[in-house]
């Protein structure tokens, strides 16, 4: 079931912005049974997608944009930004894009004057710099983060430390798509659920068996060990 509600959800947001992929580990074989150890998310590069919308941001390389949110600074691959009624850069759900320069503080512009932004996360208006993106560089993010939705990544246990990553660009006018390998996702579906159906019917088949021994009568039973 675990299984089943992974994959479900894999295929649900293959078309989702940003969206890493989980995957799982496996046991050895205990009690007859493979059993799911745990669960992790791979964040592997996802395929990036011209828009055309100056607001659209995508990132090539390791790190995350950083936000501020209610509950402190979370992470997301997903780029689709927008301005608020305040005029600065946010998400969907109103979740701030800090800015390097002032401490994490939400970056402000000015609406009427286009935006460029940099590689390096450098905010621009008529040649003037308004701010620059925060990059978050996670060490082991697979060991560190845990999802936060299904677009977001919050660290799992105390806040580490986290450092500009250099070695991350940002690509205005892109979106970084979902990393879900579609068609491996569907195959490995079809194929626990196959599973599935053979240790319900395993069980059935168990519980009939059972149903019938303590339904046979102490007679009967007599019997049989008599003909015997």
């Amino acid at each position: 079931m675990e299984s089943l509600d992974m994959l479900a959800n894999n295929m649900a947001n293959s078309g989702t912005v940003g969206f890493k992929t989980d995957k799982e580990f496996y046991s050895l074989y205990q009690q007859e049974l493979p059993v799911i150890q745990k669960q992790w998310t791979d964040f592997s590069q996802g395929t990036l997608t011209p828009t055309g919308n100056p607001l659209d941001l995508g990132l090539s390389g390791n790190g995350f944009f950083a936000l501020n949110s209610p509950n402190g600074t979370i992470y997301t691959r997903g780029g689709q930004f927008q301005l608020s009624k305040s005029n600065q850069l946010q998400t969907a759900e109103g979740y701030t894009l800090r800015d390097v320069q002032n401490k994490g503080l939400p970056i402000t512009v000015d609406p009427t004057q286009p935006i460029d932004i940099a590689k390096d996360g450098t905010v621009q208006q008529n040649g003037q710099t308004v701010g620059q993106i925060e990059i978050g560089g996670i060490e082991s993010p697979a060991q560190a983060l845990s999802k936060l939705g299904n677009s977001y990544f919050i660290f799992s246990t105390q806040p580490a430390q986290t450092a500009p990553d250099p070695a991350t660009e940002v690509h205005q006018g892109t979106l970084e798509q979902s990393n879900v390998p579609v068609a491996d996702a569907a195959v490995r579906l079809v194929s626990i659920m196959r599973q599935f159906e053979m240790l319900q019917k395993a069980m059935t088949m168990g519980a009939d068996m059972n149903k019938q021994r303590s339904n046979r009568s102490p007679k009967s039973a007599e019997g049989f060990r008599r003909q015997k």
